[in-house]
């Protein structure tokens, strides 16, 4: 195989992923090219390079875009068996300062990159002009929760930010009670959970917080959990683990990682409302893109105020980071192609079956397939 030589420092971890994956993901007989694998082969040869493609590439961050890588990178090697696609799920801030600093060709980011912070800036200088920012995965976050003797939950943004800012302590409170008359609440401890790391998954869940609690939160938007102390995991595995781990814990993670755990229906307008694919598409759908961005930056400010019937505006869009050009053509060639499947009607629908997420809104997929177009 006609490997991309990476020259610079890998972080660590994705030196032995790749030398778990190389082995699997470059073979046609590989176990893990089969099953969903070979749905990605009948791409079309604008979505995967048309089986051409040789080396390896290394990419990395959301976690919550775990699942759903899977099926990508089974699916573009399916149909490009020289090449390997490596992804590490080590969050989207160290994803987004691994493709900053050249260690990863591309990132998976669940929240745009910032502009109060210089990252936007900074991606520029990495890749000399525009940064491509386009969205690839749209998946609602829930608020999960290990509750003995309680199947069903429903609770209203301004309840959610009292309980993980620690106002609310007990599970029988009567802000809880009130919106869950004809549950049996028990006088059990709250134990909110947050992730350790910086997560674009926190950075949803604190906007959220912080414009649909009518006040009740009062800081400002972060990847970083902004309240010290309380119990911590690293990543949505970790998150979870910690949720299942004990009674009476409350956490957030994808929807599609919420592992067999109680799932809360949250408060939107008149309704209660479980997360749901349409319930977020329908968010993203109606809400306006980020000012003062580069025609390459499909970054979008989410509506999280949309009370819309069927609405459900705890999510995250979560964006794949390239630059339009790259040193070594071959590199290039093999992000172009891999991004390309990645927002492909195949791939979409691919994580969607496999994954939850919501496959992007045709308009959008074009859009982001147009700029993934330009990368050479």
């Amino acid at each position: 195989m006609n490997s991309l030589s990476i020259r610079r420092a890998v972080v660590p971890g994705i030196a032995a992923l790749a030398l778990a994956l190389t082995g699997c993901g470059a073979a046609n007989d590989s176990d893990d090219d089969g099953g969903s694998a070979s749905d990605g082969g009948s791409s079309s040869s604008t979505d995967t390079g048309g089986g051409d493609l040789t080396g390896t590439l290394n990419g990395g961050g959301s976690s919550a875009q775990e699942s759903a890588q899977g099926v990508w990178r089974a699916g573009f090697q399916s149909a490009n068996s020289g090449a390997t696609v490596n992804y590490d799920p080590v969050g989207s801030g160290t994803g987004r300062e691994n493709f900053i600093s050249k260690a990863y060709s591309f990132a998976g980011s669940d929240s745009a990159l910032s502009t109060d912070e210089g990252e936007l800036d900074a991606a520029k200088q990495r890749c000399g002009g525009s940064v491509i920012e386009v969205p690839a995965y749209i998946s609602p976050i829930a608020v999960i929760y290990n509750l003995s003797g309680v199947d069903e939950l429903n609770l209203k943004p301004e309840t959610i930010a009292a309980i993980f800012d620690g106002q609310i302590t007990k599970w029988n409170d009567d802000a809880i009670a009130a919106d869950n008359p004809d549950a049996d609440l028990p006088d059990t401890a709250i134990t909110p959970v947050h992730r350790s790391d910086d997560s674009g998954t926190t950075s949803n869940f604190t906007d959220y917080l912080s414009k649909a609690a009518n006040g009740a939160w009062t800081y400002d938007p972060d990847g970083v959990w902004p309240i010290q102390g309380g119990e911590a995991a690293e990543g949505t595995s970790g998150l979870v683990a910690a949720v299942k781990s004990g009674d009476g814990t409350i956490g957030y993670a994808d929807e599609s990682q919420a592992g067999g755990l109680g799932i809360a229906s949250l408060g939107v307008g008149e309704e209660f409302n479980k997360p749901s694919a349409e319930g977020a598409a329908q968010v993203v759908a109606n809400s306006p893109r980020a000012e003062g961005r580069d025609d390459t930056d499909m970054a979008i400010e989410i509506d999280r105020t949309d009370t819309d019937s069927g609405a459900y505006p705890l999510l995250l869009t979560s964006y794949l980071l390239a630059c339009p050009t790259y040193d070594d053509a071959n590199e290039g060639a093999l992000v172009k192609g891999f991004l390309s499947y990645v927002v492909s009607e195949e791939g979409q629908q691919a994580a969607a079956e496999q994954a939850g997420s919501a496959p992007l809104d045709s308009s959008l997929a074009d859009e982001a397939s147009g700029i993934i177009e330009q990368i050479k």
